[in-house]
């Protein structure tokens, strides 16, 4: 068997962190779990990682780098705040759909160890989302396309509901989600709220 760089070992790693808390919950995550799903000993896998603590970083560091750095381009690409805001809507989730264990993950471990550096690290992904967010309803607004009276922070929070909507009916309804055109409609819900 040929042998895998430290790089790809380390993706694999991570996509079974996943894996296993989205198909047999948090509880099911040991060690011994993980080295099966990736089909290396325990040992292994801290070769890789320092700690399990350093996995979970590590994947919120590529939720901070593939996520919100993909919302933040789209956030100030030229194109008209309609379009960008479709866009972010539909990244948001297709990201959500693809890796569906991790907002169990990041917010089972940072509520469940209490830990603060993790709290901090998922505010700063949730406010910079709803930053960039407001930041196209504003230049909506600013381009006269968007009513002026709304409220960009409310807007904001609205938006930021449909996420937290589609996870809880993954979590619910173990993976399977049953909205056709989700984006679409979320998006057709979003525009009855901005448009004059």
């Amino acid at each position: 068997m040929k042998k895998q760089s430290t790089e790809i070992r380390q993706e694999q790693i991570k996509q079974a962190v996943l894996d296993i808390i989205y198909t047999d919950g948090l509880k099911n995550l040991s060690t011994r779990n993980l080295a099966r799903q990736v089909g290396m000993s325990e040992g292994a896998i801290f070769r890789h990682f320092a700690s399990k603590q350093d996995i979970i970083f590590s994947i919120i560091k590529d939720v901070q780098k593939d996520f919100i750095g993909r919302l933040s381009i789209i956030a100030h690409s030229g194109f008209d705040p309609e379009k960008r805001l479709k866009s972010f809507l539909c990244h948001t989730t297709q990201y959500l759909l693809k890796n569906k264990g991790i907002t169990m993950l990041l917010f089972s471990e940072a509520s469940h160890n209490n830990d603060t550096e993790l709290k901090n690290t998922l505010l700063q992904i949730f406010n910079s989302q709803r930053n960039l967010v407001s930041k196209i309803i504003m230049d909506g607004i600013e381009l006269g396309i968007w009513d002026e009276s709304v409220s960009v922070e409310y807007i904001a929070m609205l938006y930021m509901g449909i996420p937290v909507s589609l996870n809880i009916e993954l979590i619910l309804n173990g993976g399977s989600f049953h909205m056709d055109n989700f984006c679409q409609k979320m998006m057709e819900l979003l525009l009855r709220t901005l448009i004059r």
